[in-house]
């Protein structure tokens, strides 16, 4: 395992972790409604983290040894996994012409904490996207990397998942006034597209070479 390869196996899953993340979403407005309330930011946070993390591991390692003597199928994720990316990224497309901005509320009474974490869990583990998302589409990608750097995939993936709710809970005071600008979500959305479209090309061109 070279310096190189394991850069490049950690930035592809951080990229594809993130861009799939970068999304309006009910998960993202409950992270963004306690970091206003400043209610329990830590718990949520650390649910959604850990929760993202572990789907992912199961993702890459299942789908890893899934496909291990079958290569067949791996080329069956190929394609799905990149039908499926280039749908998001038509989708964020199509976001970032419509007029959007976040719609969260800080107001309400204080929730208890038991509460709050079963809100968030509910909202992440009963959104059939989120196993999509992590079990899918990052077990795909991540299964295709060599066998000493799929881990070093996961570590970008679940990274760019943590950054990202670290970012939103506890600086939701500082981010919500700029994406409660619909520009702000256009240009979020173009990115997002242009990753999502630049990992399907990836997920592609073994296939095509």
């Amino acid at each position: 395992m070279t310096s190189t390869a394991a850069f490049a196996s950690f930035s592809t899953g951080f990229t594809l972790s993130l861009s799939l993340i970068l999304a309006i979403g009910a998960q993202n407005a409950f992270v963004l409604r306690q970091g206003l309330r400043r209610e329990h930011v830590a718990a949520v946070v650390a649910v959604c983290a850990v929760l993202d993390v572990s789907l992912m591991a199961i993702g890459v390692a299942g789908l890893g040894a899934a496909i291990g003597s079958r290569p067949a199928l791996l080329e069956v994720i190929r394609h799905v996994g990149a039908a499926v990316l280039i749908f998001y990224a038509v989708q964020a497309l199509r976001r970032a012409m419509s007029s959007q901005a976040l719609q969260t509320s800080a107001g309400g009474e204080r929730m208890p904490l038991r509460q709050v974490v079963a809100q968030i869990a509910a909202i992440s583990l009963l959104n059939p996207h989120v196993y999509l998302d992590t079990v899918v589409l990052v077990g795909a990608v991540g299964a295709q990397q060599p066998d000493d750097l799929r881990w070093v995939f996961l570590c970008g993936a679940g990274l760019a998942s943590t950054v990202w709710f670290v970012a939103l809970g506890f600086g939701a005071r500082l981010l919500t006034p700029l994406f409660a600008k619909p520009v702000a979500w256009r240009a979020l959305d173009l990115l997002v597209a242009a990753l999502m479209a630049w990992i399907a090309w990836g997920l592609l061109v073994p296939a095509t070479a």
